[in-house]
């Protein structure tokens, strides 16, 4: 039988149960080791442990005490930006080597989008998935960036208020500095800037994102047909990743140049306007939680390339 690396969760909520479920169903390099969490009535725990495994209500305290710790080789950290911060550090202190992905927005590691960068931090020791919304609309700023120069990315993620936990709510503020920041170094932009909405309608709306940049001048074919590229990339790790509608485009020409703040006052170029839809698998999460999913989707996908990457170097 090939060889996989256990993983343990840290954080029972709907991110890491979905993430669970997964790793349960899915996992190819990757299996489940441990569950771990703060509420000892949790659903996550409780359904780890009735599919067999090893649980803990004690935080990243009591995984180090589980006697599976001692084979745990990847940690997924689905809790909250600070949070992450305190269990990396202390899990360092036990096994300083660990893969920690982290799915808060803390962003202590490299940021990683798995179609865009991902290739470059599989040896990593600490990962960072950005946020949903960056990993819906990072490669699509990224796929303009490797036809024309991107001065300026905005992306609004629209997600509904049902599928936002209070990890998602207290960290609003990390959401959107994390995410335009990773406009910048992963997506190519000179300058990023995220927004979040979250829309309270009923029945829930599923995950919608509009990408707008603003570029030099380029063949609009070349830009469409490389967005159209990267969304099939995404569709393979997030089946329901898709555009809405054709690629937008407007030339910003010097007779009717555009004022963006922190950019520029008088600005000319290509504006592309991009819009997108995320339908979750709907594992554990409902179809509408997109937000969700493309998260644990992209968090498994980096751990399954990091693991292959390591069980290669162990075999050779």
């Amino acid at each position: 039988m090939t060889r996989k690396l256990k993983a343990a969760i840290i954080g029972s909520g709907n991110i890491g149960t979905d993430l669970m479920i997964k790793i349960l169903r899915h996992g190819q390099h990757i299996e489940m080791g441990a569950m771990v969490g703060i509420d000892p009535a949790s659903d996550g725990l409780a359904r780890a442990q009735r599919m067999g495994v090893a649980i803990t209500h004690e935080g990243a305290e009591g995984l180090t005490r589980l006697p599976v710790f001692a084979d745990i080789d990847v940690v997924f950290d689905a809790t909250s930006a600070g949070a992450h911060v305190k269990n990396d550090a202390l899990l360092r202190q036990h096994k300083p080597g660990l893969r920690m992905i982290d799915l808060t927005p803390a962003a202590i590691g490299s940021y990683c989008i798995p179609v865009v960068n991902g290739e470059a931090h599989l040896d990593a020791n600490n990962v960072n998935m950005v946020t949903c919304g960056g990993q819906a609309t990072i490669p699509m700023v990224a796929a303009v960036s490797r036809v024309a120069n991107v001065h300026y990315g905005e992306i609004v993620a629209s997600i509904s208020s049902k599928s936002a936990g209070p990890g998602t709510r207290a960290n609003i503020d990390e959401f959107t500095e994390t995410t335009s920041k990773a406009i910048e170094v992963v997506g190519g932009a000179a300058k990023g800037k995220a927004i979040i909405v979250l829309n309270p309608a009923e029945p829930p709306l599923i995950m919608r994102d509009t990408v707008y940049t603003l570029s030099d001048f380029a063949d609009t074919d070349k830009i469409e047909d490389s967005v159209q590229r990267m969304a099939a990339a995404v569709q393979v790790y997030v089946p329901g990743y898709r555009l809405k509608q054709r690629v937008q485009f407007d030339r910003i020409e010097s007779d009717r140049p555009i004022r963006i703040p922190g950019v520029g006052d008088r600005l000319t170029g290509l504006k592309t306007s991009i819009f997108l839809e995320v339908e979750g698998a709907a594992h554990y999460l409902p179809a509408y939680a997109g937000n969700l999913d493309i998260m644990t989707s992209a968090a498994l996908r980096t751990a399954e390339k990091m693991a292959e990457r390591l069980l290669a170097t162990l075999v050779a």
